[in-house]
């Protein structure tokens, strides 16, 4: 079966129409027969992964979507394999892209900012509970559904639902990339997320993105530099939280929980999203009884048992019936989430008995910045293109079209531009895995060969580690390294935490990388100047994976 040859059925599911065509095949909007719920059915063509080296990274997103239970995080269902395609059964979601929300409506109210923001931070506070880090977060990333409520998407495959975006999801907008990103600089995660939620939140209480500029060289001085201007109709809460999050220094910028007790965001904070991403989790994992009454009245073929139920659910095993069970359980918390929601505006009605307190007490000795002497952004879209030059970075485009064509020329141009997160080698790819191993050995590694180009290495904390930092810390630490061709000649290593503390890992990639840059020194005094080197930014926009039979290294 191929995926330009889809069946009326699938499995529990009749296909409709399709939703959008990607590079590796279509978007499909089915039902579920069982419980007449909508999802969208992403198909993908295994002769095009294989082709493009994108087996492994196919893996690696089905493998992180299906962590995430969260009501602002894109559900993934079920996998259905057959020979010649992979279908993902996903979360339908109605509404299009935040993206083209702030097009059409130009900077947000207050309260709507608000709204959109709570879920935004929700999410990606319960992706970093799960050691996940997003690392390209934008409103094209950021999709709504039929109620106006955010659903994080694009982890690396969604946006396949456009025509022509999929080789480009791993490439982000430097707009929205920190400091430390374009630096080339190691960081451990989150606060870069923190750093693009910042930006979103100007580009919803503003209408216009805060860093921008027709020139990539130029762009990057002003976000390493932090040079941006706030508008005057902000209030003073959003004055105060924006610079919080747009700190330069990553070791002195606002963290999630930071921003949850400011007074901006907790200003009308649902209930729902009242509760630390552990309590979301452990609420996500509870069996409901009620759901499980009306699973038991679905016309299942060959019926279903209680006890099916709850152990699909014990188990987390992805059964028809553990679908059905998620489906149901999905459409009552919408509803209820949806009575919150609509109990939270009706409370912001009523007058307020006390008054926030003072922000600057929130987080000592983190006073808002000063800005740049940089044009203040306008009160209005129109006003905002003539400050920036006859245009503004959130420009109004066909709503049907991939969202890189809502922008203009300039502004497209530069989402093409690759970026890439790792360390970056012109070197012949034999040749890095050599310094690679070279450089584990020099620095007391235990590794295996997973792959010619993959490697899993472990590193054994000293007996002296336990006494002073506790018996947590003498956990070996688990490193994936990944070896990828990113254009022609040129390849890039990325890092991967498989286990162990976050600190302790930054600090070893850092010797890691160390090691290779002193490798390559070496050699560099005898060889013409192509080694290794750390570039500027974010993902690799082709990541093809390298494969190469002939080549076997071994440590």
């Amino acid at each position: 079966m191929s995926s330009h040859d889809v069946p009326v059925q699938l499995g529990y599911y009749r296909l409709g129409e399709t939703l959008g065509t990607g590079s590796f095949g279509k978007v499909k909007l089915a039902e579920h027969m069982i419980t007449g719920h909508k999802v969208a059915i992403k198909i993908l063509n295994r002769n095009k992964i294989r082709s493009l080296d994108m087996s492994e990274k196919v893996r690696r997103e089905i493998g992180l979507l299906r962590k995430m239970q969260h009501p602002h995080i894109i559900r993934l269902y079920e996998v259905i394999d057959t020979p010649t395609d992979i279908f993902m059964v996903l979360e339908y979601v109605a509404g299009g892209e935040l993206f083209d929300y702030i097009v059409s409506k130009g900077r947000l109210s207050p309260d709507e900012a608000r709204h959109f923001f709570h879920q935004i931070v929700s999410g990606v506070e319960y992706c970093h509970f799960h050691r996940v880090v997003h690392r390209d977060l934008k409103p094209e990333n950021l999709l709504l559904d039929g109620d106006n409520n955010v659903k994080i998407a694009d982890f690396g495959l969604s946006n396949t639902m456009k025509d022509g975006e999929f080789l480009r999801t791993s490439c982000g907008s430097p707009n929205y990339a920190a400091p430390e990103v374009i630096s080339g600089n190691l960081y451990a995660g989150p606060e870069v997320d923190v750093w693009s939620c910042g930006v979103i939140l100007y580009a919803l209480l503003c209408g216009a993105l805060p860093f921008d500029d027709e020139s990539i060289p130029n762009l990057f001085k002003k976000i390493r530099g932090g040079m941006y201007s706030l508008p005057s109709h902000l209030s003073d809460d959003a004055r105060d939280l924006i610079p919080r999050m747009l700190v330069v220094d990553p070791m002195k910028r606002i963290t999630i929980p930071e921003i949850r007790q400011h007074p901006w965001f907790q200003t009308n904070l649902p209930p729902y999203l009242q509760h630390p991403p552990e309590a979301v989790e452990h609420e996500a994992r509870k069996v409901d009884e009620e759901v499980v009454a009306k699973c038991l009245t679905l016309q299942f073929p060959g019926g279903m048992s209680r006890d099916q139920v709850v152990q699909s659910i014990e188990r987390d095993e992805r059964t028809p019936v553990r679908v059905a069970y998620d489906l149901v359980l999905d459409h009552k918390n919408a509803k209820i989430r949806i009575d919150e929601l609509r109990n939270v505006k009706r409370h912001d009605n009523q007058p307020k008995t006390f008054s926030p307190p003072d922000p600057t007490l929130l987080v000592p000795g983190r006073g808002p910045i000063p800005m740049a002497a940089s044009p203040m952004i306008a009160a209005s879209p129109g006003d905002a293109m003539r400050q920036f030059g006859g245009r503004t970075p959130l420009t109004r485009g066909p709503p049907a079209m991939p969202s890189v064509q809502h922008m203009n020329d300039a502004l497209a141009e530069k989402k093409r531009r690759r970026w890439y997160l790792g360390i970056q080698s012109k070197k012949e790819p034999a040749h890095v895995m050599s310094e690679v191993y070279k450089a584990l050995l020099v620095l007391h590694f235990e590794w295996k060969v997973l792959a010619p180009y993959r490697v899993k290495c472990r590193w054994q904390p000293p007996l002296a580690f336990a006494p002073s930092t506790g018996p947590s810390h003498a956990k070996p630490i688990k490193i994936g390294l990944q070896l990828y061709k990113v254009q022609q000649h040129i390849y890039l290593l990325d890092f991967e935490n498989l286990g162990g503390d976050a600190f302790t890992y930054m600090n070893l990639c850092a010797r890691i990388i160390t090691e290779l840059k002193t490798l390559s020194g070496a050699v560099r005094s005898m060889a013409p100047p192509t080694d290794m080197h750390a570039p500027p930014v974010g993902h690799p926009s082709h990541p093809h994976q390298l494969h190469n039979p002939h080549i076997n290294l071994h440590g």
